[in-house]
């Protein structure tokens, strides 16, 4: 493994540490956030137009949402990470979901055409799964047998004996890849931390979103592919991962909140908001807020994610300009 990327992922697991402090034992809802108040005067419509890994997440707020306020229309639409930035910057979404963090170009566009940089809000956190047909012998991987198996850089195709099966029946049959398209935030983290930045083969069979990717796996003995945790069914298992073939940790939140966990990931939800302003539309700050309070907190855990610290909600409804009040 390189030493770039090594100084990279401790660099990232420690972020992903300090940042989601929550309690050791396992998922649960942080005590010091709110419940959620409603308020008068909200109406209108929201759009939101991103990850596809988080339709599931703004559904379930939505109708969160729409319990306080049946008047609001909500309208989610997932097609990828990607056109998240653009939707905002031409204003046709109030909200950007995105599984990955904006890339500095796109960053840099949005400044250019408002003066200032989008406000990313760290929603939940998803631990990247590594699925494999329920059957699989294996059970942990490391990142570099991670490269090798889905990127160009491991050279001919590996095979389930490669990453030490040794049953007859698996041993000598390649492994069958199941990934996302390349407008998906899951494709560009996968290969910036799976990957080590490497290009994918081409013989990944790509997928139009993350639970098209287990339904492939599912139906393919010999399948491998990476998706949300939360996508996870009985008819696929999730390998244990290590950074550098030591010890492995399974896709847990006590393991992702730790940083133990290689691959464990932030979910954002990208706004507009003007720095001086702040944010003038209540359904959106509303929105905001039921995102950050126990409530939006517990849908996080329905859905399969892990739920982000008060002091995390905190920072990112300063970030608004929303007073937390907690």
């Amino acid at each position: 493994m390189s030493t770039t990327f090594r100084k990279w992922a401790v660099g990232l697991t420690a972020a992903v540490a300090g940042a989601t402090a929550l309690m050791a034992a396992g998922p649960e809802i942080d005590s010091k956030l709110p419940k959620y108040s409603p308020v008068s005067g909200v109406s209108g419509n929201i759009k939101s137009i991103g990850s596809d890994t988080m339709n599931n997440l703004m559904t379930l707020w939505g109708e969160e949402f729409k319990a306080f306020y049946p008047a609001v229309q909500i309208e989610v639409e997932g097609k990828g990470s990607s056109t998240a930035p653009p939707a905002l910057m031409q204003n046709q979404a109030n909200f950007g979901p995105m599984s990955r963090a904006m890339k500095s170009s796109e960053v840099d566009e949005f400044e250019k055409r408002f003066g200032y940089k989008p406000v990313p809000l760290r929603t939940a956190i998803d631990a990247l799964a590594v699925f494999v047909h329920k059957d699989c012998p294996l059970d942990e991987i490391s990142i570099d047998q991670l490269t090798d198996v889905f990127s160009v850089a491991g050279g001919n195709t590996v095979t389930w004996g490669d990453l030490g099966v040794t049953d007859r029946r698996w041993a000598s049959r390649a492994v069958s890849l199941y990934g996302r398209n390349s407008a998906s935030g899951t494709y560009g983290y996968f290969k910036k931390v799976a990957l080590q930045g490497n290009d994918y083969r081409n013989t990944v069979k790509e997928q139009p979103g993350s639970s098209a990717v287990v339904q492939g796996v599912a139906n393919d003995r010999f399948g491998m592919g990476y998706s949300g945790v939360g996508y996870a069914t009985a008819d696929v298992k999730m390998l244990q991962v290590s950074l550098d073939g030591g010890d492995s940790f399974a896709p847990s939140a006590e393991y992702a909140n730790s940083g133990e966990y290689p691959l464990a990931r932030f979910l954002y939800l990208y706004v507009n908001v003007d720095p001086v302003r702040g944010i003038n539309d209540p359904k959106m700050a509303e929105f905001i807020k039921l995102v950050f309070s126990k409530q939006g907190q517990e849908v996080v855990l329905k859905d399969g994610y892990f739920p982000v610290s008060a002091s995390v909600a905190r920072e990112d409804l300063k970030a608004c300009k929303l007073d937390p009040k907690f």
